[in-house]
């Protein structure tokens, strides 16, 4: 937009720590959110580092049996509620989605930065339950054994979840109000982009689930300090009423993690062909679907936990349903880079390589959604492949995939492009280095969870702990370039991807305001057909 260069940008307004901490601006919230969740993923990465290091052997010779129960239940509590889950609506989301839809800021800015706050607050509790000996539930907190039977420290590690998970909800309402009333002049709704689309359905789905998580965590600190027979069937509770109560959110949670995902991958793919996205309404009821459907799929996670045999049916051709949209998604993206004059940037590898990972874990999630394989396949390491390939190889390669994207929009400065794009591969080879051999021991019947197991499995784990060496390279890199360039890389000009969309009408960085001139928008998203 013209003038917009001449502005002090955001960066250069209110540089003290008091103003960081104290912002309105839902740029600079991004920011602090980019930060703490860059923590929480690399000290989840690091008990993810000594369970692979334990693993390496058959023997259990680096840590007890209690201790790497400690070590996988905070690997899991973090990766989930600290990294994953508000990884892309908190940090990119955040940043972009007024920009995207013309606006100045989001609906509830003073809200925005409560939901910082208590994302840090659950943030204390986590760590503090690590530094007091750690919980050894595992991350789901089954009962009875987190409520009768476990001696380590459930109710601090439930209480920082229930706290975080208050600052998912006032995201999620703050951007629900902000697409419904702050859109500019002409942004109708299907005039949105698909970013801000996904943003908005996942925030429906945090609005709607995270209230069953918060009211299943309390009833179980009431059981574990009162005595209250709840989930215990000593006290007259049942413990599968615990697994209805905490998949009905953890499901919907996946894809809390996932449309995001969809979302980044969808402006980079359009970005990196130079054309519109094939199918933009279907995408856009593709994105609701799942949405919707997610809330009716739960029970898919409890067909060896006793309940009817009659509803695991039912669940099981739910599962298969949900297919349907990703499947579209996929398509649509395949249609979309069909003869298409392809850029492979390094925003646009990360984004093929969530395809491919994403497509591994959810035709391996087919097969779990089969009750004859799933009986077979449950609790076993096929499990812990299927949901990796889904939130860390689609997740994590969608989010570092915005990153670089949006990363000149951000920051003003470029990256070097050839560590980007080296990054980006190591990345995917090292992930499925890691991850696809789990496959295989899974149908061989290794179950997870052990910290020894037998020697005839030896070989697949070493391959594992090989790639996580590598993976753990791949995310260090993109750490140390992107900070290099802060200081040293290039200035970026305001669209350096010649991308469609208000957020690169704007300068590099935004100005406080996002807008001098507030944008109109006369037609729909992703016209590159147009100059």
């Amino acid at each position: 937009m013209p003038g917009n260069e001449q502005a002090p940008n955001y960066l250069q307004v209110g540089t003290t720590l008091r103003s960081w901490l104290t912002t309105h601006d839902h740029k600079k919230i991004g920011i602090l959110y980019a930060l703490a969740i860059t923590f929480f993923f690399f000290l989840g990465g690091a008990a993810a580092a000594l369970i692979r290091l334990e693993l390496a052997t058959p023997a259990g010779d680096l840590m007890t049996a209690k201790t790497y129960n400690k070590m996988f239940t905070f690997h899991g509590v973090v990766m989930v509620w600290f990294f994953l889950i508000p990884s892309i609506p908190a940090t990119l989301g955040n940043f972009l989605l007024p920009l995207m839809i013309g606006a100045r800021d989001v609906a509830f800015p003073r809200l925005n930065l409560l939901s910082w706050y208590l994302y840090i607050g659950g943030g204390l509790f986590t760590v503090a339950c690590l530094l007091m000996g750690g919980v050894d539930t595992g991350w789901t907190f089954y009962t009875p054994f987190s409520t009768m039977f476990s001696n380590s420290h459930v109710i601090l590690a439930v209480v920082g979840v229930f706290i975080v998970g208050f600052s998912s909800i006032l995201t999620g309402l703050n951007f629900i109000v902000t697409v419904h009333t702050m859109r500019t002049r002409g942004m109708t709704w299907f005039r949105l982009p698909l970013f801000v689309w996904s943003m908005y359905g996942v925030s429906l789905v945090m609005m709607l689930a995270t209230p069953v998580l918060a009211m299943t965590l309390v009833l179980i600190a009431v059981e574990r300090l009162g005595g209250v027979g709840i989930f215990d069937p000593a006290l007259g509770g049942d413990p599968v009423l615990f697994q209805h109560f905490f998949w009905f959110y953890s499901h919907p949670a996946v894809y809390i993690m996932i449309l995001p995902a969809m979302g980044v991958v969808s402006e980079v793919i359009t970005a990196s062909v130079r054309r519109r996205i094939f199918g933009y309404r279907f995408m856009v009821y593709s994105i609701l679907g799942i949405a919707v459907v997610g809330f009716t799929v739960w029970g898919h996670h409890m067909f060896v936990a006793g309940q009817s045999m009659y509803a695991s049916i039912v669940f099981s051709i739910l599962s298969f349903i949900i297919a349907v949209p990703s499947a579209i998604k996929v398509f649509n993206w395949t249609a979309t880079l069909y003869k298409g004059d392809i850029t492979f940037r390094a925003p646009m590898i990360y984004a093929l390589g969530f395809v491919g990972l994403f497509m591994v874990g959810g035709l391996t999630g087919l097969f779990l959604a089969a009750t004859a394989l799933d009986v077979n396949l449950t609790d076993t390491y096929f499990v812990v492949a299927h949901f990796h390939y889904i939130m860390v190889g689609g997740a994590v390669m969608a989010y570092l995939g915005g990153v670089h994207f949006w990363w000149p929009k951000i920051t003003g400065r470029m990256y070097p492009e050839s560590w980007a794009r080296f990054a980006a591969i190591v990345m995917f080879f090292g992930f499925n280095l890691t991850f696809f051999p789990q496959f295989l021991l899974g149908a061989e019947g290794m179950p997870r969870r052990y910290h020894e197991y037998p020697a005839k499995y030896e070989l697949l784990n070493v391959l594992s702990s090989a790639g996580a060496s590598l993976l753990a390279l791949a995310y260090l890199l993109p750490l140390g370039y992107l900070l290099w360039s802060l200081a040293r890389g290039g200035k970026a000009p305001d669209n350096p991807w010649d991308a469609r969309g208000l957020e690169w009408e704007t300068s590099s960085p935004p100005p406080p305001g996002n807008f001098l001139v507030q944008p109109e928008v006369e037609g729909g998203p992703y016209a590159y057909e147009e100059p």
